[in-house]
């Protein structure tokens, strides 16, 4: 796998201060994507333990709230494979630290056999996460109002609710002060 970009200290990209990672690779190729140089499965630098390694000491201090993985597309099945294994070591390293992952897939696809995006990962990565922003980007839906998404149509799903609940439960919005 290759990686486009890693933000440390990015607040755009899930709640609190996080440690974000653009994977690259993606098939979806969404009209009006704001990272289309990511497409390209070669794009960027190789994914090594090294970078890894540094991942895991830029999650390590206490003002981190976690790590965002986007893209590029981090569920095509080659990332998926690539990044089960550093997603279990951050778990390992960082029990404290929340997982964010961005996709253009929904998590209803992903948990279906058959499907583009659905390998021998899947399962345990999704289980690794916390939180999951799926849906493909779609211009005409476009809502710079939104809370960490770019269209209507994409969802924040609150994963450790869903599994819990054993159907789609959606991320609180925050409450607004007076």
């Amino acid at each position: 796998m290759y990686y486009g970009e890693i933000k440390n200290c990015d607040i755009a990209n899930g709640e609190g201060v996080r440690v974000t990672l653009f994977v690259s690779g993606c098939t979806n190729r969404c009209p009006g994507c704001f990272q289309p140089q990511t497409w390209d499965f070669q794009y960027g630098e190789p994914f090594t333990r090294e970078v890894e390694d540094r991942l895991l000491a830029m999650l390590a201090p206490d003002y981190i709230s976690g790590l965002t993985l986007l893209g590029g597309e981090p569920f095509e099945p080659e990332n998926q494979r690539a990044l089960l294994p550093f997603l279990r070591r951050v778990r390992e390293a960082c029990p404290g630290k929340n997982i964010w992952a961005f996709t253009g897939f929904v998590y209803e696809d992903l948990q279906a056999e058959g499907t583009h995006c659905r390998c021998e990962a899947t399962d345990e990565l999704l289980s690794l996460l916390d939180v999951l922003v799926d849906g493909r980007f779609e211009e005409s839906r476009k809502d710079i109002s939104l809370r960490f998404r770019g269209s209507s149509n994409q969802r924040l799903i609150d994963l450790n609710t869903t599994r819990q609940a054993g159907e789609i439960r959606l991320l609180p919005e925050p409450k607004r002060g007076i």
